[in-house]
């Protein structure tokens, strides 16, 4: 099949059956498709819609999003996970504020060169929001090309992602560019997908090598799975005379959940130390259920315990960034995902 077969097929079924309605779509600019893309990274379009909605309706234009806390940036994330996505969305606006005028570089190039956009997002915010020609290979994309071409091996080896670019660049239009690009996601996330594929309406079914050799079920080749470690923490939800409030600290800038509000963590009770710096009223331990959160490289395992601090509440050392937080009236800061479940579950109680 052609180059010119391939996209005229493509957008012949994106016109037809296509998502035309979503969210992003109802203005193309540079600013509203590089915050869905971003949100889109890692993450399911139904999942990430209310989200959408909620930030472009607090940070209607990136100099709102620039002029943000950090903490009301990470609040408004909370849930999406992959929280960096959130740190760089929020450098990347305060750089294109105050050193772009407010303006999205037009070049692949120029977008590649902030913080989170790499290649394919810098390709999808330029066709979609410009026009440009730029080719993209999310996920998506690259699953649909793996299987067009019965790309063998994971497509995550380098010789396989150089490969898929060039079939990229090979296969994207001139014109239309904007609208192929979305029909390529489209295409990957409704009917290409990874498990049970609808080949039988598929508009590039004919020239398909997956279909042709029965392979469907095989292709793309899944990445070799390694054993995921697991990690063990107990994590602390202290108080004093107030239930109501729970003693919170803020993360470093970078590294896991950076930025975000969490409770202190220890990896032995007979460890006195936290992150807090408070003294616990060791009589009142208590352990909850535990439970597990998953991230992409370990299982982690965390064990509740409450505890009393002998601390008085205004004795907290100045400068040291920790917060009472009120489970009855929350403040609006970010929290990583497992303590926001622990929250709920001790306001709820």
């Amino acid at each position: 099949m052609t180059p010119d077969l391939f996209a005229n097929a493509v957008l012949g079924w994106f016109d037809q059956h296509g998502r035309h309605d979503l969210p992003w779509q109802e203005k193309k600019t540079a600013y509203n498709t590089w915050i869905s893309e971003i949100m889109l990274q890692q993450t399911q379009v139904t999942t990430v819609i209310p989200y959408y909605q909620r930030f472009i309706e607090r940070f209607p234009t990136v100099e709102a999003l620039a002029a943000a806390e950090q903490d009301e940036v990470l609040h408004l994330w909370t849930g999406l996970g992959y929280y960096a996505r959130a740190r760089n969305l929020h450098k990347t606006a305060q750089i294109v504020s105050s050193e772009h005028q407010g303006q999205f570089p037009e070049t692949v190039e120029g977008l590649e060169e902030l913080p989170g956009i790499g290649r394919s997002t810098a390709g999808a915010v330029l066709s979609i929001s410009t026009g440009k020609w730029a080719p993209i290979l999310d996920g998506n994309v690259k699953r649909v090309l793996a299987r067009f071409y019965a790309l063998e091996g994971w497509p995550g080896t380098t010789a396989n992602q150089k490969q898929l670019w060039q079939y990229a660049e090979h296969n994207t239009p001139q014109e239309r560019t904007g609208d192929y690009t979305q029909a390529m996601m489209d295409l990957g996330a409704t009917l290409c997908t990874r498990s049970k594929p609808s080949c039988l309406l598929c508009p590039l079914q004919q020239g398909c090598q997956a279909f042709e050799l029965g392979k469907t079920d095989q292709l793309p080749e899944p990445k070799p799975k390694k054993t995921i470690p697991v990690k063990q923490t107990y994590m602390l939800i202290l108080q004093q005379d107030n239930q109501s409030e729970v003693l919170l600290y803020q993360r470093p800038p970078s590294g896991l959940w950076g930025g975000l509000w969490s409770l202190p963590q220890v990896a032995d009770l007979r460890d006195t130390y936290n992150e807090t710096g408070l003294e616990l009223d060791e009589e009142s331990i208590q352990l909850m259920e535990p439970l597990r959160h998953t991230f992409s490289h370990f299982h982690l395992d965390i064990t509740p315990v409450k505890a009393r601090v002998n601390t008085p509440t205004d004795c907290v050392m100045e400068g040291k960034p920790l917060l009472w937080y009120n489970i009855e009236q929350p403040d609006n800061v970010g929290l990583a995902a497992p303590v926001k479940k622990l929250l709920l579950q001790l306001a709820n109680a």
